[in-house]
């Protein structure tokens, strides 16, 4: 089944890796797979705007079923396969709809994130607003108070929704994102035990950027968060 999956995919890319996750949990290994070099643009490119006219990565396909959005990807693979690897959607209505509700939030995390990395990546100096960049910095402040918070009403050992779930499909990418760029772990003891949770699960340890590996020391973006 996996042998008529392909999937374009770019190393650290959050969305990309919720997608490799969700395969390895689903036990849907030997896909086909390129990895591409967002560096080089190569997301850019004619084979990935064929099957992405946005020229962004995730770019997934199943036989002749196209999806690019990554909690698509993931919601279509638990419902082709439920029955297929680990179940990603809780059974219980009152986890389901905790799980539903944290991963959507988990997008928003994303999003503020990237608010303050990309500005810093591709933004010259010269052109940042300091309004701008101290409004993005609050919002992150306040989103990863907010996901600290929510990490205090854990149980010890536990993940987002009760069983490891697509909520923590979608939301762990972010938290390692986020301290590979510097975020602190003694002001944000939850998320950093979180973090240490998930991070040896095999699927996150089989679908690890493996940029990260070659170099574990990330940039401090997020130090003064």
């Amino acid at each position: 089944m996996a042998k008529s999956m392909s999937l374009l995919w770019g190393a650290g890319s959050p969305p990309c890796w919720r997608v490799m996750i969700t395969l390895e949990e689903k036990k849907l290994q030997g896909y086909k797979r390129k990895l591409l070099s967002f560096e080089k643009e190569e997301h850019k490119s004619q084979e990935v705007l064929e099957i992405n006219p946005r020229g962004q990565l995730p770019a997934f396909k199943h036989g002749d079923n196209i999806l690019n959005e990554s909690c698509a990807v993931c919601l279509y693979l638990e419902n082709q396969f439920k029955s297929q690897g680990t179940r990603l959607i809780p059974d219980s209505p009152t986890e389901q709809a905790l799980m539903y509700q944290r991963m959507m939030e988990g997008l928003t995390f994303y999003e503020k994130l990237n608010s303050i990395i990309y500005h810093e990546w591709f933004v010259p100096e010269e052109e940042r607003h300091d309004s701008a960049v101290k409004r993005n910095r609050e919002g992150l402040t306040t989103e990863l108070k907010l996901w600290e918070g929510y990490l205090q009403e854990v149980a010890a050992g536990s993940y987002l929704a009760g069983a490891f779930s697509l909520a923590d499909v979608i939301v762990f990418p972010n938290i390692a994102y986020a301290f590979r760029f510097g975020l602190s772990v003694g002001r944000y003891p939850k998320l950093a035990k979180y973090y240490s949770l998930l991070k040896n699960r095999p699927s996150i340890k089989a679908s690890w950027p493996p940029h990260w590996l070659a170099s574990p020391q990330g940039d401090e973006i997020l130090k003064d968060l």
